[in-house]
């Protein structure tokens, strides 16, 4: 009796709208969702953090594709001082930076034998 009562009260006053989602439906709308995302490409994959390197451009002779130069400092391990480190990275670059640049690089999917990174912004272009 007490459970016919709580139906009851649930029904609404003429003229208003009950939205009431119920678990089956809403499930099968997310799954379907997410396979029309994947299915058309656009699904979004949980990457994991892709390193960034800040450098400066030393070379730009080839097609797309330009040096960068790292500078790290490194602390010596017998004198205790810092000594400064350098590495050179091939990246992909499609902004056309140009020599001088200072660029921000991030990693990246293989391109090329030695090319696995990428310019993501020129951070400071070069002093003329």
């Amino acid at each position: 009796m007490a459970e016919e009562n709580q139906e009851e009260s649930n029904v609404d006053a003429p003229g208003e709208t009950s939205e009431v989602a119920t678990d089956d439906n809403s499930d099968s709308s997310a799954n379907d969702a997410s396979a029309s995302a994947s299915a058309a490409g656009g699904a979004e994959v949980k990457r994991a953090h892709r390193s960034q390197k800040v450098g400066v451009i030393t070379s730009d002779k080839m097609q797309k594709t330009v040096v960068v130069r790292v500078d790290r400092l490194v602390r010596h391990t017998k004198y205790r001082r810092y000594v400064r480190r350098t590495s050179k990275f091939m990246a992909h670059d499609e902004l056309g930076s140009t020599v001088g640049d200072k660029v921000r690089i991030v990693e990246t999917r293989p391109m090329s034998a030695r090319k696995r990174w990428r310019v993501i912004e020129i951070v400071q272009k070069a002093a003329k």
